[in-house]
């Protein structure tokens, strides 16, 4: 089983990844890990406070976690866990920690990844990322064509009829 850690800022959006990578790369089971990442404060409060951080999950909206549970279900046995992580720092070594204690096997983004903070403490994992020797795919998400986000685009019978009088 692989796992793989996609940088978000909790966008539903960002959710498009798990079909990119699952479309374009070939694995049986899959782990995946939404992570934000936030540098340490310098308030020696904040330090003290560290192991209480159940305010950052309040970042996560009913959306992100409906959508995590849809791709859940969309792809079954091919989708082991689905979870959310958060990443406080901003050297290399410690991120290199996270990614080993978490078993990562590869990173992924979208190629148009803009980073969106979503506190002030948040920062752009990119570079820890570009550094880290893991395995990175950029991914075109805005090219899937997905069943589900197609709509009908036949004008009903009724109305053909109407204009056509």
């Amino acid at each position: 089983m692989k796992t793989l850690l996609v940088p978000t800022d909790f966008n539903p959006e960002s959710t498009k990844i798990i079909d990119a990578f699952l479309l374009t790369q070939n694995c049986s089971e899959l782990n995946i890990i939404f992570l934000h990442a936030f540098k340490l404060s310098d308030s020696i409060t904040d330090m003290l406070m560290l192991s209480r951080r159940s305010r950052d999950y309040e970042n996560v909206s009913d959306a992100f976690y409906q959508k995590m549970n849809h791709y859940q279900q969309k792809y079954g046995s091919r989708i082991g866990r689905i979870g959310v992580e958060y990443f406080y720092g901003s050297t290399l070594v410690a991120f290199k920690n996270l990614l080993e204690a978490l078993q990562v096997d590869a990173i992924a983004y979208p190629q148009d990844y803009d980073f969106c903070p979503i506190n002030k403490y948040s920062v752009d994992p990119k570079y820890l990322i570009m550094r880290s020797g893991c395995k990175v795919f950029e991914l075109n998400i805005t090219d899937i064509a997905i069943g589900d986000n197609l709509f009908e685009t036949r004008m009903p019978k009724e109305t053909v009829k109407a204009v056509s009088v």
